[in-house]
């Protein structure tokens, strides 16, 4: 089973992250969900959702979220979804992503505040989601930061700069409209996409560049 760190930070574009998640259990992956207070204020803010405080209190409701909310991609049942879903706080530091010896195929930051991008630039690991990022940079493992602002300043340039440089993706929520999309979802679902490509997760939320209907 596929191990993915996925982190949800305070930028906009919360139904990003949750598509992710959802695509990442329906893949069979094992999902290490790091979420920030920021998060959970923009979650309420954009979606309504108010998130629970417990840990496990988490995972299980977006088990029964996905259910409701995704068009039943979970069939109603989301305990067939067939992956695995653990929540972690700020400060465990004993979870598995804050440690080289044990590190995740691969980290998304969906969605990446500027804040947590200029941290994770700097080298500071002051929490789980630092420290996790920190990892994925120093055992050059796959990391993927996804931030969802505009304009961006020198300083937000210069620290994806150095972020690139250092092995991380910078995938921002920049979605393409050549699919012709007909809603919100179907905009939200091309970048999932390609942060599932950049993964190797195969999906199938929109028809890749050149290929036959």
């Amino acid at each position: 089973m596929t191990r993915i760190t996925l982190a949800l930070t305070g930028a906009s574009g919360m139904s990003y992250g949750l598509r992710l998640l959802e695509c990442l259990l329906r893949a069979g992956c094992q999902v290490d969900l790091l979420i920030s207070q920021a998060a959970r204020i923009v979650a309420r803010q954009e979606l309504d959702l108010q998130l629970p405080a417990g840990n496990s209190e988490v995972a299980a409701f977006f088990d029964a979220y996905f259910g409701e909310h995704f068009g039943g991609h979970f069939g109603g049942q989301s305990a067939g979804h067939g992956g695995r879903l653990t929540v972690y706080g700020k400060e465990e530091w004993f979870a598995p992503a804050a440690s080289g010896s044990n590190p995740a195929a691969a980290m998304v930051v969906c969605p990446c505040t500027m804040g947590t991008l200029a941290a994770i630039a700097q080298g500071l690991a002051d929490n789980l989601i630092e420290r996790a990022a920190d990892v994925m940079l120093k055992e050059k493992r796959p990391l993927i930061l996804v931030p969802r602002e505009t304009p961006f300043s020198l300083i937000h340039l210069r620290n994806m700069t150095t972020l690139a440089e250092a092995g991380a993706t910078i995938l921002p929520a920049n979605p393409g409209f050549y699919h012709r999309p007909a809603s919100v979802e179907q905009v939200v679902d091309f970048i999932v996409a390609r942060i599932l490509d950049h993964l190797g997760i195969a999906h199938e939320l929109i028809q890749p560049w050149g290929a036959h209907e």
